[in-house]
């Protein structure tokens, strides 16, 4: 084989092995790029609470990225004061209305923040008790302050949001509300 052929023929296995090496990398892009970006506006007084919700979802669900905006948001927080605290069972879209006397109980900002996010994101209320099912909303106490969503709740949405923009088929959850004295954080219905 002549120096040639041998340069030629080399030169054509290492472009070989560059395409194959960089594909890869553009799959890693392209999966990336199937997160939904979900707006968040408002919150008024519990406006600072937001970024910390939207981190929360943002570190536990992959398939989203939340993003807080000045403008008019995919989710809308606002505040009352009586009527309890409650949102739209949406998609990545709908109303947050925080009730500030609710709040004021002793309930934890936060946890009321990242809890209607859940519904924001699809989720339904669970009224458990447990304070480490995020959904449990206000039947976990006036001493929970758990703002994480447990395994299967993420995971839940995680896969809601499996298809990127595209709406997952409607289906029920798993996340079944009951009838308890906690109806403050009942639902708005869509």
């Amino acid at each position: 084989m002549s120096l040639r052929k041998l340069v030629a023929t080399m030169a054509g296995v290492a472009a070989l092995a560059l395409t194959v090496v960089a594909a890869p990398a553009a799959s890693a892009e392209s999966s990336a790029a199937l997160a939904r970006t979900i707006t968040v506006s408002g919150g008024g007084e519990y406006a600072g609470y937001v970024p910390q919700a939207i981190q929360v979802w943002n570190s536990r669900v992959p398939n989203i990225r939340m993003v807080q905006t000045s403008g008019s948001g995919n989710i809308r927080i606002s505040v009352t004061s009586g009527g309890g605290s409650r949102a739209t069972i949406g998609h990545g879209s709908g109303q947050i209305i925080l009730d500030r006397l609710q709040i004021n109980e002793g309930y934890s900002p936060l946890r009321v923040i990242t809890h209607e996010m859940g519904h924001s994101l699809g989720l339904r209320d669970n009224y458990n008790g447990d304070c480490n099912i995020l959904m449990s909303g206000g039947s976990a106490g006036y001493s929970c302050r758990n703002v994480y969503p447990s395994a299967g709740e993420a995971n839940w949405v995680n896969q809601s949001f499996a298809n990127g923009r595209a709406a997952k088929s409607t289906e029920s959850t798993e996340w079944v509300v009951e009838p308890t004295s906690y109806d403050h954080l009942a639902v708005l219905a869509s």
